[in-house]
């Protein structure tokens, strides 16, 4: 098995559901972001990280601004993967998945990014602007290098194309708590509860809830409604922004402790 199904088997011998926290590469700067990334880690079941890119679409104003700071601080692709490399050394069993945007990808080389993304440890990419209809674009490489390719669905989604992510998905399906931009939220929707219960009762591959996710209650909300995870990011930042280190690993505790 690989990591992605060694945790979720773990996790479901547990009665848990994985806490992902996502981190933007290089946010605030280069050497605090890799010492904040290690520091959620030791809470996180699976890490999802970003690579910075001067136009996330898929991004509200907290991730945006921390693409700027990581790229004012001078991170690329190439720096990204060292520091994946390096937060591998210290978390050898713990998923890791990249959210990079497809010109970032065009940019550095098809084939040679996934390669590097192997030799750096990293055991998914999710590429928000590459509908799955147009996976050949990447499938070969992702495959030679065993890398999941993770696609995005959400209330919009029709169902023939729902059919097409559960085919060509490895590692989680990332199920959008609502069809906008990432932020934090205070509030849950029937819709999207009732979408991942829906969704799980379509296919066996596990779906992890992001876009909006903010509190240990919505963890627990997302467990009920039968998800396998619970992804959050912006609130993490928004946290580390305010009130630092310390507030951000007593929350991440909390998070994990709620699943």
């Amino acid at each position: 098995m690989n990591r992605y199904q060694q945790t979720f088997a773990q996790l479901k011998e547990e009665n848990r559901i994985a806490f992902v926290p996502f981190w933007m590469l290089g946010d605030p700067d280069p050497d605090t972001s890799l010492a904040a990334v290690k520091s959620i880690a030791k809470y996180a079941d699976i890490l999802e990280l970003g690579l910075p890119f001067s136009d996330p679409l898929a991004d509200g104003p907290t991730i945006q601004s921390a693409v700027n700071r990581s790229l004012i601080g001078g991170m690329n692709t190439k720096k990204c993967l060292e520091q994946v490399a390096e937060i591998r050394g210290d978390f050898s069993d713990t998923p890791i998945g990249l959210l990079v945007y497809l010109n970032l990808v065009l940019q550095y080389g098809i084939s040679r990014f996934f390669i590097d993304c192997k030799k750096a440890g990293v055991d998914s990419v999710l590429i928000p602007e590459l509908p799955v209809e147009e996976i050949d674009l990447v499938k070969i490489a992702a495959a030679d290098s065993r890398i999941d390719l993770v696609f995005l669905l959400s209330t919009n989604t029709p169902q023939d194309r729902r059919e097409q992510v559960y085919q060509h998905s490895g590692g989680f399906v990332y199920t959008v708590s609502k069809p906008s931009i990432t932020g934090s939220k205070t509030d849950l929707t029937t819709d999207t509860l009732e979408l991942v219960t829906e969704l799980k009762s379509q296919t066996e591959i596990p779906l992890c809830v992001g876009f909006g996710i903010s509190s240990p209650e919505h963890i627990k909300a997302h467990k009920k409604s039968g998800a396998d995870g619970a992804i959050i990011g912006s609130e993490l930042i928004n946290i580390y922004q305010k009130e630092g280190l310390e507030a951000l690993n007593k929350f991440c505790e909390t998070c994990a402790s709620s699943t």
